[in-house]
């Protein structure tokens, strides 16, 4: 019997863990190096829309995660009064786009897509770098493998996988020339935690220059984000929940609600980043990228981590053990991801909007959309929600409704 070619996946977030299980069914030998001590990500949540459910159909774990997760869409848009500026409707998204918009704690999408790997698969504490991209041997040249530097020796592989995040040091490996990833204007907060005595629907919230999420999640815990028009680098005087009941406290319940019950450890900030000018391309050599690392873009759709999970399902069709075809990689994911990431960019000018007369007017657009009916304000996310996977063994044409 032949041997499995060899992949080294470069970051054990959700894209790389969900390439290393599509790999793997494929029928490759995977190795996910995550430089952190352990896989446990950041206390946040995160919201899977019908195009990455239907991806994860692919690798057999999108039902467990639609039963694992909360539905999300029976709320809508307020303004920081409270006042409804748009109400939305699960049952509306779900019968539109075939499935239902989810969301859940990334922790448990990283251990049931680890589950699938087999053991020793994964090794945390693993810091890499990539030395040489290798060579598929295209066009009459040499084949040659990639080569991985890790802190106990290095790894040759048919295929690496950068998933490594935002500031990806395999990205800068590939394409040195490149800029890299610029601020996005504004910085995120994130909190996971038991809200006693909360009851209230799903909502976003759009002031003058911030906005705020607050999302229950099937736990019972609740999921909350807010966003501000600030310098980057910034840090708050004293902690960053204070920071926000500076720049939340005064808005509409149960927002007051949910900072009070935030401890200052629970709450995370980070500046946000996105990938303004695309790469050149997707792959060069045996090296691919993915999710951020590939296309980084602004929270504003709920697509970054989206995305990365359709790459990695895309990734696997084309990478055929006997002859993968990274060229054709670059080719299905560049455009999508690249408008995308411009429909994002767009989106934060919208909702971060900072002029009070514009505000007005975008308020009252809001208001006239909500009033034609959910199926206006949903079109504007055809485009997006309603991918499937390549073709068959892999695309899923169930309908997910409630």
């Amino acid at each position: 019997m032949a041997q499995a070619p060899r992949a080294v996946v470069v970051g054990g977030g959700i894209g790389g863990l969900t390439a290393a299980v599509a790999l793997h069914r494929r029928g490759w030998e995977v190795t996910v190096l995550e430089w952190a001590p352990s896989l446990a990500p950041v206390g946040a949540g995160i919201s899977l829309a019908p195009n990455s459910l239907r991806a994860l159909d692919v690798i057999g774990l999108g039902d467990e995660i639609r039963e694992l997760a909360a539905w999300q869409g029976d709320g809508g848009l307020r303004a920081p009064s409270g006042r409804w500026l748009m109400r939305t409707s699960a049952a509306a998204m779900a019968e539109r786009f075939g499935g239902p918009l989810v969301v859940l704690h990334r922790a448990a999408l990283i251990d049931h897509l680890a589950a699938r790997l087999p053991e020793g698969t994964v090794r945390t504490a693993a810091p890499a770098s990539l030395i040489d991209p290798g060579d598929p041997g295209d066009a009459g040249d040499v084949a040659r493998p990639a080569r991985v530097g890790t802190p106990d020796g290095e790894l040759e592989a048919e295929l690496v996988v950068g998933a490594d995040g935002i500031h990806s040091a395999v990205r800068r490996a590939l394409f040195p020339e490149h800029g890299g990833p610029v601020y996005s204007g504004f910085t995120t907060w994130r909190v996971v935690i038991p809200v006693p005595g909360a009851a209230f629907a799903s909502h976003e919230s759009w002031g003058r220059g911030r906005i705020w999420g607050t999302h229950p999640l099937k736990d019972g815990r609740v999921y909350a984000y807010a966003a501000a028009m600030v310098p980057a680098g910034g840090r708050a005087p004293d902690d960053e929940r204070a920071e926000l009941v500076r720049l939340f406290g005064d808005w509409h319940d149960p927002i007051p609600a949910v900072i009070a019950a935030a401890r200052p450890e629970d709450v995370l900030r980070h500046d946000v980043h996105h990938i303004a000018e695309p790469l050149p391309a997707f792959h060069r050599g045996r090296v691919v990228l993915l999710g951020d690392a590939a296309h980084a873009m602004p929270p504003t759709l709920g697509q970054g981590g989206n995305q990365a999970i359709e790459d990695a399902v895309v990734l696997a069709h084309h990478s055929d053990p006997e002859g993968p075809d990274f060229a054709a990689y670059t080719v299905a994911r560049k455009p999508r991801t690249t408008a995308i990431v411009r429909q994002a960019v767009g989106a934060a000018r919208l909702n971060m909007m900072r002029s009070r007369p514009g505000i007005v007017l975008r308020n009252a657009a809001i208001a006239m959309v909500s009033k034609a009916g959910p199926g206006l304000f949903l079109r504007s996310f055809d485009s997006i929600a309603d991918w499937r996977p390549p073709g068959p063994p892999y695309a899923s044409d169930r309908a997910h409704t409630p």
